[in-house]
């Protein structure tokens, strides 16, 4: 799992621990390759890249593994969050 430094980021792979306990968890910060577009407001932490492989995902769709990743971050997208891409598999995929 890759750590990452800023609060968001803290939280993001806190949650997504908690609720998945994947087997690999990267989230990374996208925000300065968003610099100028809607959504980034200078601060940082605006955008994200979340990979994630659990096999709480085995079966899953890959739209119902969207959904699932979604719910467990709660309001971090759409609220806190401008943009998640979201790379959601089962192990061995």
């Amino acid at each position: 799992m890759e750590a990452m430094t800023g609060s968001i980021a803290r939280e993001i792979t806190a949650l997504l621990t908690a609720a998945f306990a994947p087997d690999h968890l990267d989230v990374i910060d996208d925000s300065d390759h968003h610099r100028g577009h809607a959504g980034h407001d200078g601060t940082g932490e605006s955008h994200f890249t979340v990979a994630i492989e659990s096999a709480a995902f085995a079966g899953q769709s890959r739209l119902q593994r969207q959904r699932m990743v979604i719910a467990a971050l709660g309001d971090i997208p759409g609220q806190r969050v401008h943009a998640l891409a979201i790379r959601a598999r089962a192990p061995g995929e």
